[in-house]
């Protein structure tokens, strides 16, 4: 018997088969074990938490929400006081007592909880390594509106007003100094104007700090939760933010005494946050176009009821959505039955947004012909100087809003 012979090009067909295979298995198994890439194929916001630690414990902890897409973020300050029932231990105790170091799990899922996403990836550096961090970033600017001259066990406090570039010690002693009786929000505020500055200058100095013989010291001085493939990815992305333009929201709540200890227990049993959170998070991803997207929106609010103080914390809730409140007051009188907004911006979709926070559906517009060279041009920087300037949104407050939401439509 002759054996029939076996025409080479379907060795050849075999083998290009079997190349396209593994090419696709490859690039499916590249993208599963690589946790940057899969969060940009498939097109979805990174979140990355931060910390700035101190004594084995957080400083200052921070969730960066940040999308591709549009390279807009958000950022969230998780204050270490916050009151939670902590599963674990079976008590209500402060979130930072999860932390534990390197193993950062614990803290980092309860951060996430609360916040109603997924953290992607973390990266924690100790304050004395922010210091060599800083100097390797040839210093960090950051806007000081007031002088601070002071001594603290001996040393002097010295900082002065206006732009400042800050070195290492500087940005060390920046973060935290304490002054007798400073208030807890200034002190929170100071760390969270630093944080945004030390973004920006990550972003400048992205290039720089790939150069081989500085990126092992850079490496070393931070514990990043990827490896540096990763790592690489994810500040070539986050270097494109424009924090000046990127606000810090801290996750807000009411002041309660606990076994010795003052805990803050977020708003609404933590359903607030969440909500901001979702709003956040919707506003990064909607694709607008020229500025709309990134305009801050004010609003005036009015206390149309005779409730006291009413204007004040729903000021409060406003802020924690992101809207600049310009201005709290009396309405007219104290017997509106319905709540209402004024629109003055123009634009349908973003007031009925600014509606939904308090399930408001009560609009009415008041667009004068001021405001359509804008309306046209939302590239258009608004001037709050001039004394025509009206807020975008005016909320009248009335008896059928509980502090939370408008009842009964």
């Amino acid at each position: 018997m002759r054996r029939s012979k076996i025409d080479p090009s379907v060795f050849l067909l075999a083998a290009i088969v079997l190349l396209l295979i593994g090419g696709i298995f490859f690039t499916v198994f590249a993208l599963r074990s690589d946790p940057i890439e899969e969060a940009l194929s498939g097109d979805r916001v990174i979140n990355t938490l931060f910390i700035i630690e101190k004594d084995g414990k957080p400083l200052s902890s921070y969730v960066l929400m940040y999308y591709p897409a549009t390279r807009r973020a958000a950022i969230f300050d998780i204050p270490g006081d916050l009151g939670l029932i902590i599963q674990r231990i079976n008590r209500v105790d402060r979130i930072d007592t999860l932390y534990e170091g390197q193993r950062l799990a614990g803290f980092r899922n309860e951060v996430a909880g609360l916040l109603g996403v997924e953290i992607n990836f973390s990266v924690v550096i100790d304050e004395e390594n922010l210091g060599k961090v800083v100097d390797i970033l040839e210093g960090v600017d950051i806007f000081i509106p007031s002088p601070v001259e002071s001594f603290d066990e001996g040393a002097l406090i010295l900082f002065p007003s206006g732009m400042v570039k800050l070195d290492g010690d500087k940005a060390r002693l920046y973060i935290t100094y304490e002054l007798s009786g400073e208030d807890r929000e200034v002190a929170a505020f100071r760390r969270q104007r630093f944080f945004l500055g030390l973004v920006k200058r990550l972003g400048e100095m992205n290039g720089a700090l790939k150069n081989t013989q500085v990126d092992p010291l850079y490496q070393s001085l931070i514990s990043f939760s990827m490896n540096r493939h990763t790592r690489l990815r994810l500040f070539d992305e986050l270097s494109g933010i424009d924090t000046d333009r990127t606000n810090i929201q801290s996750v807000d709540g009411n002041i309660r005494e606990v076994s010795g200890q003052t805990l803050r227990f977020p708003l609404y049993d933590g359903n607030l946050i969440k909500e901001i959170v979702r709003q956040s998070l919707g506003s990064l991803t909607r694709q607008v176009e020229g500025s709309l997207s990134e305009r801050v929106f004010t609003v005036e609010v009015l206390n149309g009821t005779p409730t006291n103080g009413l204007a004040g914390r729903t000021a409060e809730l406003l802020r924690g959505f992101g809207y600049d409140v310009i201005s709290i007051g009396n309405a007219d009188n104290t017997d509106y039955e319905r709540t209402e907004i004024i629109d003055r911006s123009g634009f349908e979709d973003v007031v009925k947004i600014f509606g939904e926070i308090i399930r408001c559906g009560n609009i009415r517009s008041e667009v004068s012909v001021d405001n359509l060279e804008n309306l046209e041009n939302p590239d258009i920087e608004l001037n709050i100087q001039n004394l025509e300037y009206r807020s975008d949104f005016t909320l009248i407050i009335g008896r059928d809003f509980n502090g939370r939401y408008v009842t009964g439509g």
